[in-house]
């Protein structure tokens, strides 16, 4: 346990404070930039950032998830998808620098509360920590077909970044109900999109 806590802590100082690292190219990299007018890239910026708080969230909430895990093959599954989360983060993070946006000012407290859930949900058992997974993953899913509706059409290189996450998103979900995921009460899932919309308000700004 001591060995996967400084692990978990090391992860944690990388999510927050180094560049983010993809073992996949960056969909869309080969696509020409678009000329965006000044609204068009603020609200591209907006959304990226939205986007990269996200998968901010989504490494502390597989973290939290992995460490409280009672089955390693459940804790093994937890921590792939985390990987593939990184990617979400390096991608999101490369494309904020090309419009020339940063990130969330606010990603040390998202990351501290998602952590927190993750833990919460883990010590409930697997199936609820898998129910919690993939209902989150199926509201990020939604979020992210939102945002494809809402970036601009020439775009593509944003677009193409926010459609390869939702597919990935859309797999960690399935993954998570094929290992026994519990389904959450319908009070619980109002809860988590209302969190998710204040997140989403003030990471779009702050």
């Amino acid at each position: 346990m001591t060995d996967r806590l400084i692990i978990e802590f090391d992860r944690a100082l990388r999510t927050l404070a180094a560049p983010a690292r993809s073992t996949r190219a960056t969909p869309g990299h080969e696509l020409p930039e678009a000329a965006l007018d000044d609204s068009q890239r603020q609200e591209a910026i907006g959304l990226m950032r939205v986007n990269h708080c996200g998968e901010v969230c989504a490494q502390a909430l597989y973290q939290g998830q992995a460490l409280t895990s009672r089955q390693p093959a459940v804790r093994a599954a937890l921590q792939q998808a985390a990987d593939e989360e990184t990617e979400h983060l390096a991608w999101t993070e490369q494309r904020l620098r090309e419009l020339g946006g940063r990130t969330s000012l606010l990603n040390p407290l998202w990351y501290l509360g998602s952590l927190s859930l993750g833990v919460g949900a883990g010590i409930l058992g697997d199936r609820w920590n898998l129910g919690f997974l993939s209902a989150t993953e199926r509201q990020v899913e939604a979020h992210l077909r939102s945002h494809l509706e809402r970036l601009p059409r020439e775009d593509q290189r944003s677009r193409a970044i926010v459609e390869q996450m939702r597919e990935d998103e859309a797999r960690h979900a399935d993954m998570a109900d094929a290992y026994g995921a519990a389904s959450l009460p319908a009070p619980v899932q109002v809860a988590m999109r209302a969190m998710a919309g204040i997140m989403t308000r003030l990471a779009h700004h702050i």
